[in-house]
C-alpha cells in the first residue's frame, strides 16, 4: 500500500481546508484507513479512522471540527478540517491498518503503512 497525503497549507484561525490521501495496492475496502497528526517533541495524535465498510469515528478532542470521508472510486481519504485553531498546526498524516478491515484501531502502531504527511499550519 502506498499513500499520499496533499492539501496542507497556511491559513488563518477559523479557516477550513481539505486534506486528500490517495491510496494504491490493496483493494480499498480491505482494511482501516486513519489520519494522525504530529508537532515536533509530541507525540503522534490520532485523529480519526474509516473502515473498510465505511464506519467512521473521530477524536472527542476535534470531533465537530474534523470530518473523514472517501471516495472509492478516487481511491481518496479525506479529513475536512474547519475551525481550525494554532493548536491544530501540525504534520497530518494518513496510514493504513492492513490487518483488518474493521475494529479499525488508534493506536499509532498498528498501522504499518504511512504517508509522507503535508503540513497545517495555523496563524493567529
Amino acid at each position: 500500500v502506498q499513500l499520499t497525503e496533499t492539501g496542507g497549507a497556511s491559513v488563518e484561525t477559523g479557516g477550513s481546508l481539505r486534506l486528500s490521501c490517495v491510496a494504491s495496492g490493496q483493494p480499498w475496502n480491505s482494511y482501516c484507513m486513519g489520519w494522525f497528526r504530529q508537532t515536533p517533541g509530541r507525540a503522534r495524535e490520532w485523529l480519526s479512522f474509516i473502515e473498510g465498510g465505511g464506519n467512521t469515528r473521530i477524536a472527542e478532542s476535534v470531533r465537530g471540527r474534523f470530518s473523514v470521508s472517501r471516495d472509492s472510486a478516487k481511491n481518496t481519504l479525506y479529513l475536512d478540517l474547519r475551525r481550525l485553531q494554532p493548536a491544530d498546526t501540525a504534520m497530518y498524516y494518513c496510514a493504513a491498518d492492513v490487518g483488518r478491515a474493521y475494529g479499525c484501531r488508534t493506536n499509532q502502531f498498528n498501522y504499518k503503512y504511512w504517508g509522507p504527511g503535508t503540513q497545517v499550519t495555523v496563524s493567529s
